[in-house]
């Protein structure tokens, strides 16, 4: 403030020293009016200047008129995307026909509204039916009619409509993106006893790939909504053509589930042994791998144990047999017995002999059942034929007073300890040939820091970003910035450029005895007349702050003629706070004022520093 009110004296002056002629031709009750004040503001710019301001102002005018009308604009949000180009079309004429504004997008694939009419389009596009994706369902039958209609349309439409459903209920998974299903479902001949199954073959658009689960799923749901339809003779395909499950052979769906079995167990046990690991060492301070061999045969075992111990009747048999004789009479008859030689003798030694016989027998069979026990085992296939686990541990981690941390290495005690614990959380089995390898190494883990400390940033961003409409953000953003450039490179400079003639027109009607005030009055009579007897005098008339004039000497002749030489011959020279270029004489002049008159300059100072602060 020191040097701004000197400035803007001597600017006062020197305005009045450069163009004291023109204004001395000028009446004073004119000089402060605001029309001419205006005027000459504008003169002072030259046509250049005028030029870039009218420029500047058309643009900024522009700008921020489209600024306004994009702002003002709804919100627009997502209806759908990826649609077929059928049913884009249909969506758009029906928007149309609702006079709702849209937006396309993306080929034509993308529908963008209103985001306050983002639900209720939906429902009113659920309504009718809207995006069919490209196939039609049971609503085939809506818009038929019965009379007229063959038995080979009706089938015809039937089979449509449920590969259309069949395709509307896959593209409703998260993961695809859309789906075509084909069916083949043969007639059955008459007469005839073998009938052909019905095939079916999809191709499918996933976002990021299609699974083996996934696609063992869609597998069984189409096979399930067809009759007859089994699920190994569905073929899945992906977009590129490649083959995600086979047909009848199912090789390619059966490897895969094994690899998956195997990776899945795998990955349960890492999860186990991490699980105990870091809870003694601490997070992130362990590296576990885990290799399982699996034997995905199936083996079916029977056997049948006997115990003789066990032993019960079953059945018993029991056989009684006895046989007599009876005696020989002694009066024997006449017999052929009796012609034989010595037959006599015979006959008269045995008159008095007798015979007396006599037989039992018993016999007793006893059938026993022993306890017999058979046994049938079916080892299903994926059992554990062998396990290796190697456990990569950290080190403890001293920090010293000054910030630097020591590394010490775990005691083999403590390894043999943690090694105890993997052992029994896997079920270690050594006659299986399972090993488990636990060591004691430094992990260097900055980069597992710095990915972890990344993806933190990223998810919180994402979570930040995901509420808040990025558009509207950065056209708010593009407002913000575009006004602040505005008021700092093209609001501000003309602010001062449109201050600094209103100091000068203020100095020069200090300088005659206008009011420094924006809206110029005219003086009083008092003044009139002090202005009009010094200018018949030849001298100069400045006022002060609070109104009273002040009237300077006139300058000699000898002053006059050296003055009007300066001005002649004197040189132009800068200064900031006077537009253009001014002679070095003026600026003598003005200090010579001071010079001579130092009380009424530091009134006039004065009273600008008062209307300053």
């Amino acid at each position: 403030m020191g040097d701004r009110g000197p400035a803007l004296l001597s600017g006062a002056m020197i305005h009045q020293a450069q163009d004291e002629p023109e204004y001395r031709a000028i009446p004073t009750t004119l000089r402060g009016c605001a029309v001419n004040g205006t005027f000459d503001f504008l003169k002072g710019l030259g046509p250049s200047r005028l030029i870039a301001l009218g420029a500047v102002t058309i643009a900024l005018v522009a700008f921020f008129a489209v600024i306004m009308m994009r702002v003002s604009q709804p919100t627009m949000a997502l209806l759908y995307s990826g649609l077929p180009v059928s049913d884009s079309a249909e969506i758009v004429a029906k928007l149309e026909a609702m006079s709702v504004p849209y937006e396309l997008k993306g080929d034509g694939t993308t529908i963008m509204v209103p985001k306050t009419e983002a639900l209720r389009l939906r429902m009113s596009m659920a309504e009718a039916g809207l995006p069919s994706g490209g196939s039609v369902g049971y609503e085939i039958f809506d818009d038929t009619s019965a009379l007229g209609t063959t038995s080979f349309v009706q089938n015809m439409n039937h089979l449509r409509a449920l590969e259309g459903e069949l395709a509307r209920t896959i593209r409703a998974l998260d993961t695809v993106q859309a789906a075509r299903v084909h069916l083949v479902m043969p007639e059955r001949e008459l007469f005839s006893r073998e009938r052909q199954e019905p095939t079916a073959s999809i191709v499918i658009k996933a976002r990021g790939g299609l699974g083996r689960s996934q696609a063992k799923g869609v597998q069984f749901l189409v096979a399930s909504a067809v009759e007859g339809l089994n699920a190994a003779n569905v073929s899945i395909i992906d977009e590129t053509g490649n083959m995600i499950a086979g047909g009848a052979d199912g090789t390619s769906l059966g490897s895969s589930s094994m690899d998956e079995r195997q990776r899945e167990y795998e990955t349960r046990l890492r999860r186990q042994v991490a699980d105990i690991v870091t809870s003694v060492v601490g997070t992130n301070r362990a590296r576990i791998q885990v290799a399982a061999e699996l034997d995905f045969n199936r083996i079916t075992r029977n056997s049948e144990t006997f115990d003789p111990e066990g032993q019960v009747v079953r059945s018993t048999q029991t056989v009684e047999e006895s046989s007599s004789a009876t005696e020989r009479d002694a009066q024997a008859g006449v017999t052929v017995g009796n012609d034989l030689p010595d037959a006599i003798g015979q006959g008269a030694g045995a008159d008095d002999a007798t015979s007396n016989e006599s037989n039992a027998r018993v016999e007793e069979t006893v059938n026993y059942e022993i306890s017999r026990t058979t046994t049938t085992e079916v080892i299903e296939a994926g059992s554990v034929k062998r396990l290796s686990v190697a456990v990569l541990v950290d080190g403890a981690y001293e920090t010293a007073e000054d910030g630097t941390q020591t590394y010490t290495a775990r005691s083999p005690e403590e390894l043999e300890m943690i090694g105890r614990l993997v052992r029994s959380s896997i079920g270690f089995d050594a006659a299986r040939g399972d090993s488990v390898e636990v060591v004691n190494l430094p992990i260097n883990d900055t980069a597992t820091e710095f990915l972890a400390d990344d993806a933190a940033e990223l998810g919180f961003m994402d979570s930040i970003m995901g509420s808040l409409d990025v558009m509207r953000l950065a056209e708010l953003g593009a407002l913000l910035v575009v006004t602040l450039l505005g008021v700092f490179l093209v609001a501000r400079p003309l602010i001062n450029k449109l201050t600094t003639p209103g100091v000068q027109q203020g100095g020069q009607a200090a300088l005659t005895g206008g009011a420094p005030s924006n809206a110029p009055q005219l003086p009083s009579p008092d003044m009139q007349q002090i202005l009009a007897k010094a200018q018949a005098d030849g001298q100069e008339v400045i006022t002060s702050p609070d109104g009273t004039p002040i009237a300077l000497a006139a300058p000699t002749p000898e002053q006059q003629a050296a003055m009007m030489l300066e001005d002649n011959t004197g040189s132009m020279i800068d200064i900031a706070q006077i537009e253009g270029q001014v002679r070095e004489s003026s600026v003598r002049k003005v200090g010579e004022i001071v010079q001579n008159h130092p009380e009424e300059s530091l009134t006039i100072l004065r009273g600008w520093l008062h209307e300053t602060a």
